[in-house]
C-alpha cells in the first residue's frame, strides 16, 4: 500500500530576496535556519571564507536581520528612552552600537541605531520586539514597523570592500567614517551604505529595497571579480567576529525574553556592554535598577576574554579556579588564524574574572581517534578585541 506523503512536519524557511544567487553559489548544502529565514553556515568552504574576509572582499546576507522603521517628530525622544546610549547625540548620518534593557536592567537584546534624519531610524538587532517597542511608544508621537522583509541587507566586509564600492561606481563612500551612512544612487532608487560590520574589519553594510536586491549583488560582484569578491555563510563571520570580540544574543548571553531561569539574566555590565551606559542622559529603561546594582555590588557575573594554552578550540568548556572550582563556561572559542592564538569568550561568576584572574583552567573534551580525551588547559584573561586591525578605522580607508 502506497503510504500518502506526510509533510507536515516541515519547517518552511523564508528565502532571501538575494535566495537566487546564493543557491547558485551554495555547494555544501549547509543552511540553518535564522529568524525563520534560510541562510547559509557556509557556501563552499569554510576555511577560505573565513580567509576572505581576512585577506579580499567578503559579502554576507544579513536580510534576516530584524529591521524596524521608527518615524515621528518624538523619534528621537522615544529611542533616547529605549537604549542605553545618548541618543539626542547622534546625529543625522551617524549610526550607535547600543542595547535595551527592560525595567529590572536586563538586556532583552543589543543592535544598530541608524539615524536616517532628524525624524528617522532604523533599529537592526537580532530578536522580534515589535510589541514590546509598540508597548513602550506609548505617549510618544512615533510610528514604529517592522521592515525586515521589506529591506535586504548585505555586509561587505575586508581589505579591498572599500575597492569593490568604488569601482562600482558608489562615488563619495570614501568619505565615510567608521559609524557613518549615507544614500548613493541605485537602481532609479537608492542604497544606503553604512561603514558599519561584524568582523572587526574595514567593512561597510547595505541597505536597499528588497525589489532591487538583485541588482545591488550583481553590480557588487561584478566590480570585484579583480578585488577577490566571495560570498560566505556564517561559519565563517562567526570565526571573525570571536577575534573582533563581539557577542551574539543567546550565544553569549540569554535575551531577558528567552531566559527561563532566572540566573540567566544579565544585566550590561555583566555581559561587556556598560561602556554604553550614559549616566548623563534622561532616564532609560532599566536605569535605575541598573544603577542601585551598581551602588550595592550585586552584579554576579563578567564575560571575559581567554587566552588557552594548546589549540584545540574551548568551545563550551567549564572553566575553573585551581583546577577545582567551576565558575564560569566558554559561550564561544576558535584558534584563531590571525592571531595565532587559542582564543574564546566566556561568563565567569564574581570575583573571577574580575578581581581573581590567575589560576584559571578550561576542560576541554578533544576526539582523539573515535575516543574522547579530557584536557586541562590553562586559561588566562585578556583584552578584547583579540585582533585589532587598523584598516578598519583608517581615513580614507586602504584599496587592499
Amino acid at each position: 500500500m502506497r503510504l500518502a506523503r506526510q509533510d507536515h512536519f516541515r519547517t518552511l524557511r523564508l528565502p532571501s530576496p538575494f535566495q537566487p544567487r546564493l543557491e547558485a553559489l551554495g555547494k555544501q548544502e549547509d543552511w540553518y535556519n535564522w529568524a525563520g529565514y534560510k541562510a547559509p553556515g557556509s557556501l563552499w568552504d569554510e576555511e577560505l571564507e573565513y580567509f576572505a574576509i581576512r585577506s579580499q572582499a567578503a559579502v554576507f546576507d544579513i536580510s534576516p536581520m530584524v529591521k524596524y522603521r521608527i518615524e515621528g517628530p518624538d523619534a528621537e525622544a522615544f529611542c533616547d528612552r529605549l537604549a542605553l546610549r545618548d541618543v539626542t547625540r547622534l546625529a543625522p548620518g551617524r549610526v550607535h552600537y547600543t542595547a535595551w534593557c527592560d525595567d529590572q536592567g536586563h538586556v532583552l537584546d543589543d543592535g544598530t541605531l541608524f539615524r536616517l534624519s532628524a525624524e528617522r531610524f532604523r533599529l537592526c538587532c537580532q530578536e522580534r520586539h515589535l510589541p514590546w517597542l509598540l508597548d513602550s511608544a506609548i505617549g510618544f508621537d512615533v510610528a514604529i514597523a517592522e521592515e525586515t522583509e521589506a529591506i535586504a541587507a548585505l555586509a561587505l566586509q575586508g581589505p579591498t570592500s572599500y575597492a569593490v564600492l568604488r569601482d562600482a561606481g558608489f562615488a563619495g563612500v570614501e568619505k565615510l567614517k567608521l559609524f557613518d551612512l549615507a544614500d548613493f544612487a541605485h537602481d532609479a532608487g537608492t542604497v544606503t551604505i553604512s561603514r558599519t560590520g561584524f568582523t572587526g574589519d574595514l567593512g561597510y553594510e547595505l541597505f536597499v529595497p528588497a525589489e532591487r536586491a538583485l541588482s545591488l549583488w550583481d553590480r557588487l560582484f561584478e566590480a570585484g571579480q579583480l578585488h577577490g569578491i566571495r560570498a560566505i555563510g556564517y561559519k565563517a563571520l562567526n570565526r571573525a567576529r570571536i577575534e573582533a570580540g563581539l557577542i551574539v544574543a543567546n550565544s553569549d548571553f540569554v535575551t531577558a525574553e528567552h531566559a527561563i531561569r532566572a540566573d540567566r539574566l544579565r544585566m550590561p555590565d555583566e555581559i561587556g556592554l556598560g561602556f554604553m551606559i550614559d549616566s548623563n542622559k534622561g532616564y532609560f529603561n532599566g536605569r535605575r535598577a541598573i544603577e542601585t546594582a551598581r551602588a550595592r555590588k550585586t552584579m554576579r557575573h563578567i564575560l571575559v576574554g581567554l587566552e588557552i594554552e594548546g589549540n584545540v578550540p574551548a568551545e563550551h568548556a567549564i572553566v575553573y579556579h585551581r583546577k577545582t572550582r567551576e565558575v564560569g563556561l566558554v559561550s564561544a572559542a576558535i584558534w584563531s588564524p590571525t592571531a595565532k592564538r587559542n582564543i574564546a569568550l566566556a561568563s565567569l561568576t564574581r570575583p573571577y574574572g574580575d578581581v581573581i584572574v590567575g589560576d584559571l583552567w578550561v576542560e576541554i573534551y578533544a576526539m582523539r581517534e573515535l575516543q574522547y580525551q579530557k584536557l586541562m588547559k590553562r586559561a588566562k584573561v585578556v583584552p578584547r578585541p583579540f585582533v585589532k586591525l587598523g584598516r578598519r578605522t583608517a581615513n580614507p580607508p586602504a584599496e587592499r
